[in-house]
């Protein structure tokens, strides 16, 4: 039929088969190739029977994400789906490996469906503020049922085939390696029995309207918090009540109304963003095609606390070979405790085995012993972060690590190029920065160095996707990205709280914007006491005066806020009486401070940082700063992350609004070049 689609007749049976790598996408060509097949087949009278399949890894696993910006091009899926729906053969869909979004959509309009046993199903178009847009929300509660329907389309999760089987969503499930043959068996044996056609248009949602829209009712009321900015998901709901009360035609009709409106609204942009910018990581002008990585299987990692022992875990459930030192047996005891209990609560929860728990302990060895290193493929310090330690370590680790190794830092703001200088192999030392919990949180920032080689920093990114990690390359810089972005913040919102605005009014800002925790709650949940030494404190900071009174923040149940024994925080006296105390010695005459003032200035000055660090080629492109916001520190997804937000914003506004307060302020706010010529009409970046 054409280079992506074939038609071939087995008797009275006619197979379609796509053949589009990587995923089968349901692009334009591919419609077209559908179409035409489809048309075939309904002419040809010796065919009864059509069975939908496809090569490669995936049966079709969502649209063409690029097609949704420019707009709808011919056919179109529903085009597809239409010709589908109005065949008079029997059609079965033989489903494997991931069947995504207008796949299962596809696969929904078909009378029968087969799945392969390691398959799953899903429509995920939530996740890029979508709804499905060519029936989705109206065959599946017709196919699943309300309950099952409203949990997949508003979460996008994926469903596995066995589950899917019994939800009603597939009929049979086989082996992967017979699927095609089964399908064309049994759609031959549909035929010779004299099966029906079975159109989910054609059906009802099963159950009593009144009993599904009190279920759809109570899951939206569940969901009110996680929901409340979101627009997709509440667009589904819609979509999921005309599905209940509307003929399937007009609850169509709704749906698609509902999709557009989505299309074109900012959310589904910005993730939309996010989904290409996630796939940009993944190549860097820094690592060249041809550059060729090595595979890291043993790990060695220097310091067994808090992140020490989270990326200790991240290793350990990847299946690597992890040996974890720390000078003190006491507190290797402790991060050994923290590893195992991870593990003991994986298990009592039912989320892990007790034997994949047990296997994967077996990969751990703890020990005092720093030569124990010597034949690690890769040793990470994640020690305090102390300069003169942290050198003395890679000298140490330099003269008794094996030559091949690679030797990594997690420091958050330190030179790694200091570290890397008193080595005799620069071209093997770079920064691995994880972040807290580092056994959970995706991002992991790879510096880096002068002389580091293209093969380290390969190596780098094929293990990041390894142990599971979004690896980001960025340059060495303090703080590198996402630290760095983060000083200019807390810097406000530090002077904030002096000029008349409260630690809690600075956070609920910030929160109601859409970031988890404002940076008081954040601290509080750090540590206050992170880079405080008791030894030379000088009660200089409101931060200081507070650690000085032993409120160092959720774990002392005391910081900026006051901490119950389930750590719920509620704003503290104490601390107030601290910050109001300490302006008034300094000199601050406090005012009210507008909401919109703690925004702007909490958020803009980030931007100016994050134009600098584009133009210094700290970050390689504006989208890898959004991924490390977005991915590591909780920036709302449905912005886009900073500099994708910024720009729909405005670069010229956030110039004009950084030159009021650097007047009002301080030089601090100026405005950087790069930010002011991306201001300029003529001279969009693009970002």
């Amino acid at each position: 039929m054409s280079d992506l689609t074939t038609l071939d007749i087995h008797g009275s049976v006619a197979v379609i088969r796509t053949d589009s790598p990587p995923v089968n996408a349901l692009a334009a060509p591919v419609r077209a190739g559908l179409l035409r097949a489809l048309q075939r087949a309904e002419a040809d009278p010796a065919v009864q029977a059509i069975v939908l399949t496809c090569a490669g890894r995936t049966f079709h696993a969502g649209a063409d994400i690029h097609e949704l910006a420019s707009g709808p091009v011919s056919p179109t899926l529903q085009d597809v789906l239409l010709s589908l729906e109005g065949t008079r053969k029997i059609v079965v869909a033989a489903l494997h490996g991931t069947t995504l979004g207008g796949g299962l959509e596809l696969a929904l309009t078909a009378d029968y469906r087969i799945a392969a046993d390691a398959s799953t199903v899903g429509l995920p178009e939530v996740l890029l503020g979508l709804i499905p847009g060519a029936g989705g929300t109206q065959r599946l509660p017709r196919a699943a049922g309300v309950a099952v329907a409203v949990d997949l389309i508003t979460s996008g999760r994926q469903m596995s085939a066995l589950d899917a089987q019994q939800a009603g969503i597939i009929d049979r499930v086989v082996p992967s390696d017979q699927l095609t043959a089964a399908a064309i068996d049994w759609a031959q044996a549909l035929v010779a029995h004299g099966a029906p056609r079975r159109r989910l248009s054609d059906d009802s949602v099963p159950g009593s309207m009144t009993d599904n829209l009190a279920t759809l009712d109570a899951v939206a009321r569940q969901q009110v918090k996680p929901w409340s900015r979101l627009d997709a998901p509440q667009a589904a709901c819609r979509a999921l009540h005309a599905a209940i009360t509307q003929p399937f035609a007009e609850g169509v009709a709704t749906e698609r109304a509902e999709f557009l409106g989505l299309l074109k609204g900012s959310q589904s942009r910005a993730l939309r963003h996010l989904f290409f910018a996630e796939r940009a990581v993944a190549k860097s002008r820094w690592i060249s095609a041809s550059a060729v990585g090595r595979e890291w299987r043993t790990l060695g990692i220097v310091g067994a606390g808090t992140m020490g022992s989270g990326i200790a875990l991240s290793c350990l459930n990847a299946g690597l070979s992890v040996h974890l030192v720390e000078n003190h047996a006491q507190a290797l005891e402790r991060g050994l405790s923290t590893i195992r209990g991870h593990y003991e609560s994986r298990v009592a929860t039912g989320k892990l085995s007790a034997e994949a728990a047990a296997a994967r302990l077996t990969c751990l060895t703890t020990t005092t012993d720093l030569a124990s290193l010597a034949d690690c493929d890769l040793v990470i310090e994640a020690i305090y972060e102390n300069m003169e330690a942290k050198l003395e370590l890679f000298r140490q680790l330099d003269a008794l690590c094996k030559p091949d190794a690679i030797l990594a830092s997690n420091t958050s703001y330190l030179n790694i190029d200091a570290m890397a200088a008193v080595t005799t192999r620069p071209s093997q030392v770079l920064g691995l920065h994880f972040f807290s919990p580092a056994h959970v949180n995706r991002l992991l920032e790879i510096i880096r160095t002068e002389h580091v080689s293209e093969s380290t920093l390969a190596s780098a990114m094929a293990w990041s996707k390894r142990i599971k990690k979004l690896g980001v390359v960025v340059g060495n810089a303090h703080g590198f990205v996402g630290n760095r972005m983060l000083a200019p913040r807390q810097r406000e919102a530090d002077k904030l709280i002096l000029e008349g605005a409260l630690p809690w009014e600075v956070d609920r800002v910030l929160e109601a914007f859409g970031l988890p925790m404002g940076p008081f709650r954040m601290r509080d949940l750090a540590g206050m006491d992170i880079g405080w030494n008791p030894a030379t404190t000088a009660s200089a900071t409101v931060r200081e005066r507070l650690c000085e009174i032993g409120r160092l923040g959720q774990k002392t149940k005391a910081g900026y806020y006051d901490y119950d024994d389930q750590r719920r925080a509620t704003p503290s006296n104490v601390a107030q009486e601290v910050v109001l105390r300490f302006s008034a010695e300094h000199g601050y005459v406090r005012r009210a401070v507008s909401e919109t003032e703690i925004l702007e200035r909490c958020l803009y000055p980030m931007i100016n940082e994050g134009a600098r660090l584009l133009a210094e080629g700290i970050a390689e492109r504006a989208s890898d700063i959004d991924m490390v916001w977005t991915t590591g520190y909780g920036w709302p997804t449905w912005t886009g992350g900073p500099m994708h937000w910024a720009e729909t914003v405005g670069w010229a506004t956030i110039v004009e609004r950084l030159e009021v307060y650097a007047a009002l302020y301080g030089a601090e706010f100026t405005p950087c070049d790069a930010l002011r010529q991306w201001a300029a009409p003529a001279s969009q970046p693009g970002v």
